[in-house]
C-alpha cells in the first residue's frame, strides 16, 4: 500500500449542476477537456487515455453537454487493485507477476488459448446474418475475447460482479460471455424474446449493477422499465446503432457499442504490456475452479425461474467429457441455432470449439437453406427442431417418390414441400411408393436392432437361450429379405434427403423428449439421431447416447463420472433396474445451488449431493443373451413426476405418451393434455388450420370452394384424429377444447426453449376447461 493524493470523479446530470459545488475545479463539467483527461489518467495510471481515440470520442464533447462533473480532492492510503484472470488464457501475464499458474485449465475462457494455439487460422465461427457478417479464426476469436475482456476492466467492472447479459444467438454473444467470464465477472444470461417483466426479476434478483443488450429493439422495449427500477451502471449495445437508441431515457448511464468495448481494451492492452510500471498497481489473482462463472435462470414451465449456480468446474465437467458422445474432429462443422443461454446449447458450444471445428449460425427461419448450403456434420437441436425436419424429409420423400414413377430421378431444383400438401395432390401409385419404402425400412431397421441386441426390454427376466436364437434367427431372415428394398429406396429416395439437410454424421436431441416416431423414421432414412438428458442444474449434458451403443427409446448411458439412480416415489427407496421411479442423478456437473434461495437448494440436491430431476424413468436391466443383450445399464425416460395426471379414479397417466401419439397427426399443431381431479381426460388442442380445411374437402363434410370451417366440424375431424392416433395408448382423450391462437413465446405460453408452460396454459383457460367437463 502506498499514501496517495486520490482525484474521484462522480457523475450527475447537468440539471443538478447548480446544488452541487466543486472542491476541486468548478468548471470541470465545461469545455476544460486538458482538466477531464487528468482526472481519468490519474484514476487509471496505466491507461493513456490523452493519446486514447475512444477516450476523445466519448468524453470531449460529451460530457460538457450531457453531464456536470464533481471532483475532490483528498490523501488516503491507496489500495492496490486486484486483476482476477483465467490462469491458463493469460498465462505469460500472470506467471510475470508472481501469481500461480497451471498447464490445465482452470476456468473456462482456458480452452481459448489451447485453441488458438492447435488450430489458429482454422475458421471458429461463421455469422452470416447480423451486420456486419463475420467469419473469424481461432487466433482472432481468442483476441476478441481478450480485448473484451479488458475493456470491462477499463470501464470499471470488478471481479465477482455480476453482469446481465440478455440478447440471442451470435458470435458477439459468445465473446461477451466469455470475456466477462475471462475476467472474473459472473454473467447472467437470458434471450432477447423474454418478457420485459421476466428480465426485470431476473436483473434485480441477481443484483446486476450493468447490462449488455443484443440490440436497439430490445434496448426499446425495456429502458423505460429498467431506468425506473433497475438504473443498471452502464449498458453494452451488442448489435446495431447507437442512434437508433432511446438515449432520452437513460440520462446519466453510459452506453457503450460492442466495438467501443472492443477498442478500449485493444488500447489498454498494448498501454498495460508498454508499461512495467502499470502492471505495479495491481495485485494479480486466478479465478478458481469453484468459482461461479455463470447464472442461468431456469425457463420456468412451473412457477418462477430460479437462478442456477453454475462454476467453472461445473461447466469443464462437460468440456472434457463429451467427446464420447460427439467425437468432433477438426474442420468438422456445426450449425448453431439454439439460445446460447441455454444451458445445452452453451455446453455444446464450448465442447466443441476444444476440438477444431468450424460454428455456423443460422436462425429458424434460415435453418432449411442453410442445412443444404453449408452441409454440416451435426447438428445439436432440440427435439421440435427434429420434428420439423421430420415433416420437411416426409415432404421431400413424397417428391423423390413422385419422380420415381417416371422416370427414378430426383429434380434438385423443385421446392420441397408438406407431406400433407403432398398427400392430396399425390397420385395412388406415389403414395404407394412412398408408404412401402418408409415402412420396409422401418420394419428392416426394427428387425436390425433385434438381432444386433439394442431392441429395449424393460423386463428383468433373462429368455432362455433356445429362444433367444430363435428371435436372432427370426429377425435375421427378415431383415434379409427387406434389404434389397431397403437399399434401393436409400439409393432412389434417402440419398436425396441427406444431401438436402447435410447432418452427415449425426443430429443431437437434447432439451426435452424425442417423439419415438421421429427416432425411428431417422433411424430408416440413415441419419444419425443420438438423444440426450441433462437439466439446467447439471451443467446440463448427464446421459446420452453414444455412436457405437444408440438405443432407441432412451437416452443412453451416463456420461464419464455420472451417477444415476431411480428411487420410489414415496419412500425414496433405491429401486431395481426395470423398476420405474424418480430419476436422480449424481455427479462434478450438478450445479453449486439456486441463488439466493437455500431452500429450494435443499430440495433439489440432498446431502449426499444427488440431485432430483423430477422426471419419471427406468433404467434397463443387464441380459447375457437376447434381443437387448446391448441395452443394459442405459435410462429411459417416461415423462415429468410433476405433470403427472391424477384422475378421480385414482390413476396416475403421464399425459406425454398420448400428446406425442396426437402430434403424429397433420391436423394438429399443439395440444395439452388435461384431467386433473376429472373422471376422464381432455385436451387443450391448436388446430392446424389449413390442413384441417383441405381434409374436411377431401371428406366431403364441406364444398369444394369452401374458405372455413365451423368450430363444430372442427372438433368433430380433430376428436376422429385423437381416436385414430391414440388408440395405441393406454388411455383415450376424451373432451377437447379447440383454440385459435398458438401457445407462443411472446404470450408467455411457451418457455425460450420451445416448451410449453402447462400451469400456465391451464390457468389461462380454466373457465372454458370447467365448462368442458359439465
Amino acid at each position: 500500500m502506498t499514501t496517495a493524493t486520490v482525484i474521484s470523479v462522480s457523475s450527475f446530470p447537468t440539471n443538478r449542476m447548480s446544488t452541487v459545488s466543486s472542491t476541486f475545479c468548478s468548471n470541470f463539467g465545461g469545455t476544460d477537456f486538458s482538466k477531464r483527461h487528468a482526472a481519468f489518467q490519474f484514476l487509471v495510471p496505466h491507461y493513456n487515455f490523452k493519446n486514447s481515440k475512444i477516450f476523445h470520442k466519448r468524453f470531449s464533447n460529451g460530457l460538457s453537454s450531457r453531464r456536470g462533473f464533481r471532483l475532490s480532492c483528498e490523501t488516503k492510503t491507496e489500495e492496490i487493485k486486484i486483476r482476477r484472470c483465467s490462469p491458463y488464457l493469460e498465462r505469460t501475464l500472470v506467471s510475470s507477476n508472481g501469481a500461480l499458474t497451471s498447464d490445465d485449465w482452470r476456468a473456462v475462457p482456458d480452452i481459448w488459448r489451447s485453441s488458438a494455439e492447435k488450430y489458429g487460422d482454422r475458421v471458429a465461427v461463421v455469422d452470416p446474418y447480423h451486420d456486419p457478417p463475420t467469419s473469424l479464426t481461432y487466433k482472432q476469436l481468442e483476441q476478441e475475447i481478450l480485448d473484451f475482456s479488458e475493456g470491462l476492466r477499463v470501464i470499471g467492472v470488478k471481479p465477482d460482479e455480476k453482469l446481465a447479459l440478455f440478447a440471442d444467438n451470435s458470435y458477439r454473444w459468445l465473446v461477451t460471455d466469455q470475456g466477462m467470464m475471462a475476467m472474473g465477472a459472473v454473467d447472467v444470461v437470458r434471450g432477447s424474446r423474454s418478457s420485459i417483466e421476466e428480465l426485470l426479476q431476473i436483473y434485480i434478483h441477481s443484483e446486476s449493477v450493468a447490462l449488455a443488450v443484443d440490440n436497439p429493439e430490445l434496448f426499446n422495449r425495456i429502458v423505460e422499465t429498467f431506468c425506473s427500477k433497475a438504473a443498471p451502471r452502464f449498458v453494452i449495445l451488442l448489435w446495431g446503432e447507437k442512434s437508433h437508441l432511446a438515449i432520452n431515457r437513460m440520462e446519466g448511464i453510459p452506453i457503450f457499442s460492442y466495438k467501443e468495448i472492443i477498442d478500449l481494451g485493444q488500447e489498454s492492452c498494448k498501454a498495460f504490456s508498454d508499461s512495467d510500471d502499470a502492471r505495479q498497481h495491481y495485485k494479480y489473482e486466478t479465478i478458481s475452479s469453484d468459482d461461479i462463472a455463470t447464472l442461468v435462470y431456469t425457463s420456468g414451465t412451473t412457477g418462477n425461474p430460479k437462478g442456477v449456480m453454475l462454476t467453472h468446474k461445473n461447466l469443464l465437467h462437460q468440456i472434457n467429457n463429451l467427446w464420447d458422445v460427439v467425437p468432433a474432429q477438426p474442420a468438422d462443422r456445426f450449425l448453431s441455432m439454439l439460445p446460447p443461454w441455454h444451458a445445452y446449447e452453451r455446453a455444446a458450444e464450448y465442447f466443441i470449439f476444444t476440438h477444431g471445428i468450424e460454428q455456423v449460425y443460422t436462425t429458424v427461419r434460415n435453418l432449411k437453406v442453410d442445412l443444404q448450403q453449408y452441409q454440416p456434420h451435426y447438428l445439436i437441436t432440440v427435439p421440435l427442431v427434429f420434428e420439423t425436419l421430420y415433416r420437411y424429409d416426409m415432404g421431400l420423400m413424397w417428391k423423390c417418390s413422385a419422380d420415381v414413377e417416371p422416370m427414378w430421378k430426383f429434380s434438385a431444383g423443385m421446392a420441397p414441400i408438406g407431406i400433407q400438401k403432398q398427400l392430396s395432390t399425390s397420385s395412388t401409385l406415389r403414395k404407394i411408393l412412398a408408404f412401402m419404402f418408409i415402412k420396409i425400412s422401418l420394419t428392416y431397421m426394427e428387425m436390425k436392432r433385434i438381432y444386433e441386441g439394442t431392441y429395449l426390454v424393460r423386463s428383468r427376466k433373462e429368455p432362455s437361450y433356445f429362444v433367444s436364437m430363435l428371435d436372432w434367427l427370426w429377425a435375421r431372415i427378415i431383415a434379409a429379405i427387406l434389404l434389397p428394398v431397403h437399399m434401393l429406396a436409400k439409393k432412389l429416395v434417402y440419398s436425396k434427403i441427406h444431401s438436402a439437410i447435410g447432418i452427415s454424421k449425426a443430429g443431437v436431441s437434447g432439451g426435452g423428449s424425442l417423439p419415438s416416431h421421429v427416432d425411428k423414421f431417422f433411424e430408416a432414412i440413415g441419419v444419425v439421431v443420438q438423444n440426450g438428458y441433462g437439466m439446467t442444474e447439471s451443467s446440463p449434458v448427464t446421459a446420452a447416447r453414444r455412436p457405437s451403443n444408440n438405443v432407441l427409446g432412451s437416452i443412453g448411458l451416463p456420461i464419464r463420472h455420472t451417477e444415476f439412480k431411480i428411487v420410489d416415489a414415496e419412500t425414496g427407496e433405491t429401486l431395481p433396474h426395470g423398476s420405474k421411479g424418480i430419476v436422480k442423478v449424481r455427479g462434478p456437473q450438478v450445479m453449486k445451488g439456486y441463488y439466493k434461495n437455500p431452500l429450494a437448494t435443499k430440495e433439489a440436491v440432498d446431502e449426499d449431493g444427488w440431485l432430483n430431476s423430477g422426471d419419471i424413468g427406468w433404467i434397463a436391466p443387464y441380459h447375457s443373451r437376447g434381443r437387448s443383450r446391448h441395452c443394459g445399464g442405459v435410462i429411459v425416460l417416461e415423462g415429468r413426476a410433476k405433470d403427472t395426471i391424477v384422475l378421480l379414479t385414482g390413476e396416475n397417466v403421464e399425459p406425454l405418451e398420448l400428446e406425442e401419439a396426437a402430434m403424429r397427426s397433420s391436423l394438429i399443431q399443439q395440444i395439452v393434455v388435461i384431467g386433473q381431479d376429472q373422471r376422464r381426460l381432455g385436451a387443450i388442442v391448436v388446430p392446424n388450420k389449413d390442413e384441417v380445411l383441405e381434409a374436411a374437402k377431401k371428406w366431403s363434410i364441406v364444398d369444394p370452394d369452401a374458405t372455413e370451417l365451423s368450430k363444430k366440424q372442427i372438433t368433430s375431424l380433430l376428436n376422429e384424429e385423437l381416436r385414430k392416433w391414440t388408440s395405441g395408448c393406454s388411455f383415450q382423450i376424451g373432451p377437447i377444447l379447440v383454440i385459435d391462437e398458438p401457445f407462443t413465446i411472446d404470450s408467455g405460453l411457451m418457455t425460450p426453449t420451445m416448451k410449453i408452460r402447462r400451469d400456465k396454459v391451464v390457468a389461462l383457460y380454466k373457465e372454458q376447461i370447467a365448462d368442458l367437463y359439465k
